[in-house]
């Protein structure tokens, strides 16, 4: 996948995250990789599918994203569901800690991609959704799809 939109290489995007939770706020981590998982994120071999960050001893993790293995790879190649760490300022990081806390809320990354040529995760403080909530959600989106196409048939009479 390579959408460039001012310097930003979308690696992959988490698209159930918006399904399966509500996504309060939004922001950018550093990743911290090996050689191998750059170039495997280059090839656009990444999934944040069951993917979640975690905060440990003050840092900020990211666990069960997977990078897939270097084809051209030697023994050396890396782990590919290995725990990550997250680069983010201090600020940030207490902003986090104390909302994290709160009850049902959990951080999820929600795209990962290249700006400037550096790795990046953004990573969402959400709540997880009922199926009540889900339903909710997807007659509001077949709405807005129903509109969209009585707007568009308006246009052309």
């Amino acid at each position: 996948m390579s959408n460039q939109e001012g310097g930003i290489k979308i690696i992959c995007d988490n698209r159930k995250a918006s399904h399966n939770y509500f996504l309060e706020e939004r922001f950018e981590a550093g990743l911290v990789l090996t050689g191998t998982e750059v170039k495997s994120l280059r090839a656009g071999k990444a999934n944040l599918q069951d993917a979640y960050a975690i905060l440990k001893n003050g840092e900020l993790y990211l666990i069960n994203a997977h990078i897939a293995p270097y084809a051209q790879g030697n023994r050396e190649n890396h782990d590919p569901l290995r725990t990550r760490k997250l680069l983010v300022h201090k600020s940030e990081l207490n902003k986090l800690f104390g909302k994290s806390e709160i009850r049902g809320f959990t951080l999820i990354p929600t795209k990962m991609y290249f700006k400037k040529g550096r790795a990046k995760v953004e990573v969402a403080l959400a709540k997880g959704k009922t199926g009540i909530d889900k339903r909710q959600a997807t007659k509001e989106q077949e709405a807005k799809r129903e509109m969209a196409k009585l707007s568009k048939r308006n246009r052309r009479d």
